[in-house]
């Protein structure tokens, strides 16, 4: 994949991984719009690297999904790769019944359904594209799950089996799709849930392993401890699960 003169939307872009997106695909001479649901994050993204384009968007919503699409197609007819990159994440405890499931965003709509739609809106205006390209970020918990993150765990699993059999069905197009595995990262993603824990490693260091893998078209990314965590699920998962969940 070219990694330079691209036009490219990030979900999620105002803050961690996916404004290091932005601002490594600033610097190498692509066109990158981002949205994200707060408005002042947004603004603050913009006063940060002025050349990006911004955009209100809550990606769980059915109609600003699609009111999404047809600004970006609207204006940016050059279009030619999506980051599905927004994320949430929750502590959830099912001893309490649906207490927790209620009390929150839904993690199913914003990390899974919000990446199925999006892509779906994008890929046949992709397909007119000399090059183009979806990159799905799931999470190395997608691999080996972290059981105080249920509903997070499985949803990144989920995008990983949909970026396996979205890769196979346009294997013979044009559209290259991408996985980014990322392992802890210093985001403010659950900072409550994950507070005492390890910080993880910094938004810049994932998108720049990233960047690199997608020049070389490596398209399952793996950055630090992931890679451990996805090679646990496949050698020895039952003793890799226990050992995240001591």
């Amino acid at each position: 994949m070219k990694t330079t003169g691209n036009t490219v939307l990030i979900t999620g872009g105002a803050t961690g991984i996916g404004f290091a997106f932005a601002e490594d695909l600033v610097k190498t001479g692509n066109e990158v719009i981002i949205c994200g649901r707060r408005e002042h994050l947004l603004k603050e993204a913009k006063e940060k690297l002025p050349q990006i384009h911004i955009r209100i968007c809550d990606v769980s919503n059915e109609k600003e999904r699609d009111d999404l699409y047809q600004w970006v197609i609207s204006n940016f007819k050059d279009i030619n790769v999506l980051i599905n990159n927004a994320g949430i994440q929750r502590t959830i405890d099912l001893k309490k019944g649906t207490q927790d499931l209620f009390s929150g965003e839904d993690e199913i709509d914003t990390n899974l359904k919000a990446c199925i739609f999006l892509s779906a809106y994008f890929i046949p205006y992709f397909l007119k594209k000399k090059e183009a390209a979806i990159v799905n970020v799931s999470s190395g918990l997608g691999f080996i799950p972290r059981a105080a993150f249920p509903v997070y765990c499985a949803t990144k699993a989920a995008l990983h089996s949909f970026s396996l059999s979205l890769r196979h069905q346009l294997s013979e197009t044009s559209i290259k799709v991408f996985e980014v595995i990322p392992p802890a990262v210093d985001t403010e993603l659950n900072k409550v849930g994950r507070k005492g824990q390890h910080i993880g490693i910094t938004p810049a260091e994932v998108a720049k392993v990233a960047l690199e893998a997608f020049g070389k078209d490596e398209y399952e990314v793996a950055v630090g401890m992931a890679q451990n965590l996805r090679m646990g699920a496949r050698t020895n998962p039952e003793e890799a699960f226990q050992g995240i969940n001591r």
